[in-house]
């Protein structure tokens, strides 16, 4: 037996044997053109264009985020400046193949070298290259295998186009190479609650039809495995699809504790879902959605009309919608389009907001409007916010729209430090656990290089998190949580003993919450999270946690 480890995406755990994805295209050869420039522009112009409409229609058919993702991907392959790279490379006697190769791996290095989000769709890039390269041979693009059986599927990086529409009665689980927790192949995992783990770089010693068992909420894919290791994933994977499929009841610890288990969303569509999975409300919707693919912003009809939708889905519940938050791995350029050194730590969030003071009118105009045409509670918070006179300032304004509850986001450490000053003006607070973890450690959540780093187990991290939730109690205000670290099940414990009041997160992993939650008293959290305070790192914490837990457990039995 061997393990070998990554950053697991999901809770989950599945086990078979192996199929690797194909191997990449060879490389064109530099050869001069047989055809002639104009021939050969207009036959890259033909597959690039085919190439951008399949990507459409994949993404209409997988619908959800694969959409948004395979839209923007086909927008990449129709980028102008791309084509005036390949049609200058034409233009020098290329033939098409290579000037599609040669400019695109321009491109990508390009935004690889930029890093942060924008080197996250690098490996989008290379798709695009192949199936377009794939296109002007007229042979079939690399794709997912068909072994004819289910299979663990191993590959370097998956691409949005094939993550989109995997056939899930085949694909046991998802194992990678490279990418991250934010690339897009662990962000359609999550959204299909596909077993994945990611950046597992020993994986390229894994065999065709080798069996191994992926655990994803250890981040570890076990080779060689016992027949008992077999047995005891099988029988958690079988105890994971019985809490799937337990009554969606509302979330609460063993003593009856209610602790809300809420949905974060990208858009409303996602609303249905969210519902059936048993969200008791939307703890983040990013407004973000409405702003990106834009060239301006949005009107106020626009986005009310979005949020109208949203609320609708959920009359009587309580909604929290976080004011637009654009700036470092998600420029606007009718925000910000100020070159920055390090974008992660400038004009971002409320802070570009507030250079842009129309905007955020704008958007609270249409909130308001959406609020007083629908039934449900509005919670309305600003991100970034990082001093008490920005709350004060984001407070102030939103009464001024009849906004009832406003809050801010907790996701650097002076607001942690502040909360009890913060909370004295703000309504409620949300812990973005992503961003707060990332300013504590100095790490960019982004850079795969840092990725050990960027651990919200990390006892720094959670005295923060403590920091903020005793200034809740103090000042008789709620405190979420609302980043990822809200869906692992043990830590969303340790948040609760920490003093979190409600959770939100993907909601696919709600019914792995609600069952944890539900072996867990209050004392028992706050047990649980004073183990893992007295860690001194994050993969300590984690397992201080784990003991506290399993020494409740010998309590209760």
């Amino acid at each position: 037996m061997a393990e070998i480890r990554g950053v697991g995406i999901g809770l989950g755990v599945a086990q078979g044997p192996v199929a690797r994805m194909a191997e990449p295209l060879p490389a064109p050869a530099d050869e001069p053109s047989t055809l002639g420039a104009d021939a050969e522009k207009a036959r890259v112009t033909e597959a690039v264009g085919a190439v951008a409409r399949e990507l459409e229609q994949r993404g209409e058919q997988a619908g959800g985020a694969a959409r948004d993702v395979l839209e923007a991907q086909a927008m990449m392959a129709e980028d102008p400046t791309l084509a005036d790279e390949v049609n200058a490379r034409i233009a020098q006697g290329k033939n098409g193949e290579f000037a599609v190769f040669d400019a695109f791996a321009s491109f990508r290095d390009q935004l690889t070298a930029l890093g942060g989000y924008l080197g996250e769709r690098a490996a989008d890039l290379d798709d695009v290259a192949q199936r377009v390269i794939a296109r002007l041979r007229g042979v079939p693009a690399p794709g997912v295998p068909e072994p004819g059986h289910p299979f663990v599927l191993v590959a370097k990086d998956l691409a949005p186009a094939d993550t989109a529409l995997l056939d899930l009665d085949m694909v046991l689980a998802l194992v990678t190479t490279e990418g991250g927790p934010t690339s897009h192949t662990a962000i359609l995992a999550r959204e299909k609650a596909i077993v994945a783990i990611v950046g597992a770089t020993a994986a390229t010693g894994l065999a065709d039809g080798e069996t191994v068992i992926v655990d994803a909420a250890g981040g570890v894919v076990t080779t060689e495995p016992t027949a008992d290791e077999l047995d005891r994933a099988q029988k958690r994977a079988a105890a994971r699809a019985d809490a799937a499929s337990a009554p969606r009841t509302p979330g609460a610890l063993a003593d009856g504790t209610a602790v809300p288990l809420l949905a974060n969303l990208g858009n409303a569509d996602g609303a249905e879902e969210a519902v059936a999975l048993g969200a008791e409300g939307v703890g983040l919707f990013r407004t973000e959605f409405l702003f990106l693919s834009a060239n301006q912003a949005p009107t106020v009809a626009q986005q009310r009309e979005a949020y109208t939708k949203l609320l609708q889905a959920f009359p009587g519940k309580k909604v929290v919608v976080r004011a637009l938050d654009a700036g470092a791995d998600k420029p606007l350029a009718f925000l910000n389009d100020a070159h920055e050194e390090n974008p992660a730590l400038g004009l971002r969030g409320l802070r570009a907001l507030r250079a842009s003071e129309d905007i955020l009118r704008e958007q609270l105009t249409a909130l308001a409007e959406a609020d007083a045409a629908t039934e449900a509670d509005l919670w309305v918070m600003a991100p970034m916010v990082a001093t008490v006179e920005e709350t004060e300032y984001f407070v102030t304004l939103a009464r001024e729209y009849d906004i009832k509850t406003a809050g801010v986001m907790v996701e650097v450490p002076s607001s942690a430090l502040l909360a009890d000053r913060i909370l004295a003006h703000a309504d409620f607070a949300s812990i973005g656990t992503n961003d707060l973890t990332q300013y504590t450690m100095a790490a960019d959540r982004l850079l795969g290089s840092v990725a050990s780093f960027q651990d919200p187990w990390h006892p720094a991290v959670l005295r923060l998190v403590k920091a903020t939730g005793d200034a809740g109690r103090t000042n008789g205000k709620p405190v979420g949580i609302c980043g990822e670290a809200a869906a692992d099940p043990l830590l969303a414990v340790v948040l609760v003993g920490l003093g979190a009041t409600s959770l939100s997160m993907a909601p696919t992993a709600l019914a792995d919450v609600r069952a944890t939650l539900l072996d867990h008293t209050l004392d028992d959290a706050s047990r649980i999270a004073e183990a893992a305070l007295a860690a001194d790192d994050a993969a300590s914490a984690r397992v201080a946690a784990q003991e506290a837990a399993a020494r409740t457990k010998e309590t209760q039995q």
